[in-house]
This record gives C-alpha cells, structure tokens and sequence, in this order.
C-alpha cells in the first residue's frame, strides 16, 4: 500500500512537502516516485528515485523547483515542491515502476490514493 500525504492549499511562489509511505509491500520495484494528474489532463510523471542506485529523475515541468527524496530504501519518499505554481495544481499520486524509462511512460505497477495540492492566491 502506497499512501500519499502533505497536500494542500499554498500561494503562488510557496513549497509545500509531499510523503509517500510504503507498506505491505513488495519490493520487487526499482523505481518509485511520484506523477500528477490535474482535472480533464492526462497523468503526468513528475519525478522518481531509482531502488538500485538512488540515483534521480524529473520531468522539465519541474526540474529546478521540485527534489524528490529517501533516506533508504525502506524509508519514506519525500517530494519537496518549492515556487509553485498554479498550473502545478493537481492531485499527486505515489507511485512504482519497474524502471524510470518505465515510470516516465506512465507504466506503473501500482500507486495509492493521491493528495490534493492546489496553488492559488
């Protein structure tokens, strides 16, 4: 089970803390992270964290304001989200893949409920 928390209402310009919580799980994934899907858009793959090597990934939409975060592989998956924006507006979703490529085709294995993070004045 995936659960996503730390959602919700900032002003332009603000950052806000995502936290992803695995549990009852298998770890046969090698990539986990999060993706966002905004009302009548398609998901979007933000960011992911490679099992093997910890080492990062994240779509241009967000490189640069956004840093994804563990501190080990049993550990929770953080998303630092700073100079938001509204069209960062979207639910946020854990997720985990079997690889980045993977994860950033929106092929997941499996994610959990999202959290709301909304960005307005």
């Amino acid at each position: 089970q995936l659960q996503a928390s730390g959602g919700g209402l900032v002003q332009p310009g603000g950052s806000l803390r995502l936290s992803c919580a695995a549990s009852g799980f298998s770890m046969d994934y090698y990539a986990i992270g999060w993706f966002r899907q905004a009302p009548g858009k398609e998901r979007e793959a933000i960011s992911c964290i490679k099992n093997s090597d910890g080492s990062t990934q994240y779509a241009n939409s967000v490189k640069g304001r956004f840093t994804i975060s563990r501190d080990n592989a049993k550990s929770p998956v953080y998303l630092h989200m700073d100079s938001l924006k509204s069209e960062d507006t979207a639910v946020y979703y854990c997720a985990t893949a079997l690889g980045p490529s993977y994860f950033f085709r929106r092929i997941f294995n499996s994610w959990g409920q999202g959290t709301q993070v909304t960005v307005s004045s």
